[in-house]
């Protein structure tokens, strides 16, 4: 794996706990919003849209340069959608970096898969 694939995972991995977050805490503000006078909704709708638009173009990015099969990149999208969704990406992701950088040292010491 290249730096510049492993940077886009690694940005996609950064912007998918963060977003899991946000979408959690505008369901409560939804729910207080009309259970109640709170209303954060305007606010977290924002900061959740633009940390959706985040993920999206990092999984945009994430995609085209790790050449993922259709498969995988409908998972990462369609866990971004859901509630948490971006926790179990995030953890995916970073399996898939540690994965990686085990292969690209084993491909530096000479160690060939049998």
């Amino acid at each position: 794996m290249d730096l510049k694939t492993a940077t886009a995972l690694r940005r996609l991995r950064l912007v998918s706990a963060p977003e899991a977050i946000s979408f959690l805490l505008l369901l409560v503000c939804s729910v207080l919003k009309r259970t109640t006078d709170f209303n954060a909704v305007p606010v977290m709708g924002a900061i959740h849209g633009l940390l959706f638009v985040l993920y999206v173009l990092f999984w945009a990015d994430a995609w085209n340069r790790a050449k993922w099969p259709l498969k995988t990149a409908a998972l990462y999208f369609v866990l971004s959608v859901l509630p948490t969704g971006g926790f179990f990406a995030e953890r995916r992701l970073k399996r898939e970096a540690e994965d990686a950088v085990i292969a690209s040292r084993a491909r530096q010491e000479g160690v060939v898969n049998a």
